[in-house]
């Protein structure tokens, strides 16, 4: 049986499309940040036995915890949030703000507290935020908050905690 120019031409097209997907489909599993390039590096078994099962999930294996479900998206007190995994001052809260979408939100971090880097989970690129100190997933960040920067930094509840002052 021969194949007819259409069927190669498909053909063709699917394999450069299956290439082309390649290094998207390669990313979506990817990992956070390699712990060995942050200051504060542990194992996984000390993370594990460090962290409770959401704190792992998001921090380490860069989960989302579903929306309006952290406490933390309602706090209103004067104070810091900090990561969960190693104490690392992330935020202030005199620039959170009700975003709406359910998860803590901020429009600015502290001076030297995150690190950024794009990721492809979901296909597409998206900014997403870690901790500085340990590499901890956090969250992502957006071009849609409010001034003066602009920036929405989407924040899971769980990989951070607070303290009031």
């Amino acid at each position: 049986m021969t194949d007819s120019p259409s069927s190669n031409r498909r053909q063709f097209i699917g394999f450069l499309s299956a290439g082309a997907a390649l290094p998207l489909l390669s990313a979506c599993g990817s990992a956070p940040a390699d712990a060995k390039s942050f200051p504060i590096t542990r194992t996984d078994a000390q993370w594990r036995a460090k962290l409770s099962k959401s704190e792992y999930y998001i921090l380490r294996q860069a989960g989302t915890e579903r929306p309006y479900s952290s406490p933390l998206d309602k706090e209103k007190r004067k104070g810091t949030f900090i990561c969960a995994g190693c104490d690392n001052r992330l935020y202030s809260s005199s620039t959170k703000y009700d975003s709406r979408t359910g998860w803590p939100s901020f429009w600015k971090p502290l001076p030297g507290a995150i690190a950024t880097q794009t990721d492809y989970k979901i296909g597409y690129p998206r900014t997403e935020v870690l901790c500085a100190d340990c590499g901890g997933h956090l969250g992502h960040v957006f071009n849609d908050g409010p001034q003066p920067t602009g920036k929405r930094y989407c924040m899971n509840g769980a990989a951070m905690d607070f303290i009031a002052s």
